[in-house]
């Protein structure tokens, strides 16, 4: 194009990250993987690395997905949704050179074992939160994906994808308070729920035990709804302007 000089800009450098949360013996777990080069060599960081030049970032992303965790999203991971979450361009967030890094997140139910490969020694599922610093700026693009699937649970029905096909009320809010981080009003949350058109049907005549000393939980399953009308909010969200 007349007038414009490529090499009048710094090149630099696009990368993808993935933050992929899951749930696992009832705590929130990341995949992360173990970084097999410096920098950071050791370190756990989340999956990603450099977008090639003839592929886009959502691309990028599903290949490095495979090659250093092994999750095949072309293969078929049932659940797994990767989610465009922001761009992180901060200068000095990689001291190689100038990376500007677009971030995906997702959360995926009934999670496969990972297995590292690439440039990963290792991939593994890891409960969030407590893992100590993670390798360059990945522990705030863990924070805002935590903060993004978090407010997915409010708008859509996702929370049953976690529970058995017939499940109480108690175990659908335990998905919630794993996910949210908090505990919620058992009394409150049930009246939320149950006023939710189409989130969640009663099976017929069962129940479970559920250890107390009261009669059996009533079940329910999965109901036809995708979306939560009206949503069903986080505490610390309540009452905030829609």
């Amino acid at each position: 194009m007349h007038g414009y000089d490529k090499h009048a800009y710094e090149p630099f450098a696009v990368t993808v990250d993935l933050a992929v949360l899951t749930l696992r013996a009832n705590a929130l777990h990341v995949l992360l993987v173990e970084r097999g080069q410096e920098p950071f060599a050791g370190r756990w960081a989340l999956p990603g690395g450099f977008v090639l030049p003839d592929e886009s970032a959502e691309t990028a992303a599903r290949r490095e997905l495979a090659e250093e965790t092994g999750l095949d999203v072309a293969s078929g991971v049932p659940g797994l949704h990767l989610e465009q979450l922001r761009t992180y361009s901060e200068p000095g967030r990689d001291p190689r050179m100038r990376v500007v890094s677009v971030a995906f997140a997702a959360l995926l139910p009934n999670a496969p074992e990972p297995h590292g490969g690439g440039d990963a020694a290792q991939a593994r599922w890891l409960p969030y939160g407590g893992l100590g610093p993670l390798a360059f700026d990945h522990d705030r693009i863990l924070a805002d994906a935590h903060d993004r699937v978090g407010a997915k649970f409010e708008y859509t029905c996702l929370a049953t994808a976690f529970c058995p096909p017939e499940f109480t009320l108690g175990e659908l809010q335990q998905v919630y308070e794993t996910v949210w981080g908090t505990t919620l009003d058992r009394p409150n949350f049930r009246r939320k729920v149950l006023a939710t058109p189409g989130f969640v049907e009663p099976v017929p005549g069962a129940a479970r035990l559920t250890g107390g000393r009261g009669k059996p939980a009533a079940l329910y399953r999965a109901g036809t709804a995708t979306a939560l009308h009206p949503p069903l909010l986080r505490p610390s969200r309540e009452g905030r302007p829609a």
